[in-house]
């Protein structure tokens, strides 16, 4: 097809929904209707000849054809983004865009950026704290770091391992009071289990502790683990939280580790759409939060 007859605003449309696997959300990032996409992918489909998805009850999947498309327009589109930004000038050179798990970030990142900023005092850090994995579009993070328990590669990106997680028993002192620290686990039976987003990972600690896991039918349950600090600091309950964020917490006595048996659950990784491509303050980060994890076995930030 010549150039000058592409449907531009269509293979726009379709190279969006099909990334996010959404008519929806491909809306919401357009800042178009949802009728309007679907019009544009319908009209796409009738100059090809070909189905690009496959209509399901609230749901599209791709057909063969579909996925060939999109994965020449994504490269495609992402190409053009890099380069109009690259002729436009607009991120600063000395600046570096993270997005980063909200535990990760209040309970590790904001503590250590101080070591980066020592280090390299001319780039600037913008930090987005969210759990979506960014799409790494113009505009968006260079870098993301994320959590997974199983997963270890995201499609269309990079992704290097950081450390794993170990959980670990903890609350404030004053959640025992006069009656001293729990002798053992089934002693938690008489305090409030503080969860973070499923109560599997208490289930799994106790189960591993030779302890009765029913115990974990209690407690509130939040969807962060920097909730569940949060409300162990307060003295809300005992939680299971992730080592390397409430280190500087078990070192000022805030918190206190009941216990030695931890478990492992899932890894943080930095991701990135393509790590050689990184710019110079982007490469910057990436080295420095490496070596961090590298260098350290202990949980410290500093």
């Amino acid at each position: 097809m010549k150039r000058g007859r592409l449907p531009l605003t269509a293979l726009r449309s379709f190279e969006a929904a099909g990334r996010l696997e959404s008519v929806t959300l491909a809306a919401e990032e357009l800042f178009v209707s949802q009728a309007a996409v679907s019009r544009q992918i319908r009209e796409l489909e009738a100059l090809l000849g070909h189905p690009l998805f496959e209509r399901q009850h609230r749901k599209i999947k791709l057909t063969p054809e579909g996925a060939d498309l999109l994965a020449v327009l994504t490269v495609a589109f992402d190409a053009i983004g890099d380069g109009l930004d690259a002729i436009s000038d607009r991120r600063s050179a000395g600046e570096v865009r993270i997005s980063a798990e909200p535990s990760f970030a209040t309970g590790w990142l904001v503590h250590a950026l101080a070591d980066f900023r020592d280090l390299h005092p001319g780039i600037d850090v913008i930090i987005d704290s969210s759990e979506k994995l960014t799409e790494f579009r113009s505009g968006e993070a260079d870098i993301a770091i994320r959590f997974s328990r199983e997963q270890s590669a995201w499609s269309r990106t990079e992704a290097r391992w950081l450390y794993d997680v170990e959980m670990i028993p903890v609350a404030a002192p004053s959640v025992f009071g006069a009656r001293g620290l729990p002798s053992g686990p089934g002693d938690l039976s008489q305090h409030s289990l503080l969860h973070e987003d499923t109560r599997a990972v208490w289930e799994e600690w106790f189960l591993q502790s030779g302890a009765e896991p029913g115990l974990v039918r209690r407690g509130p349950v939040f969807a962060d683990g920097g909730l569940v600090r949060q409300a162990a600091l307060g003295g809300q309950g005992v939680g299971l939280v992730d080592t390397r964020l409430v280190a500087d917490d078990l070192k000022n006595g805030a918190l206190i580790r009941l216990f030695a048996q931890s478990i492992r659950y899932g890894s943080y990784f930095l991701v990135a759409r393509d790590f050689s491509r990184l710019p110079t303050p982007a490469r910057a980060f990436a080295g420095w939060i490496e070596a961090k994890f590298a260098a350290a076995g202990a949980p410290d930030p500093d």
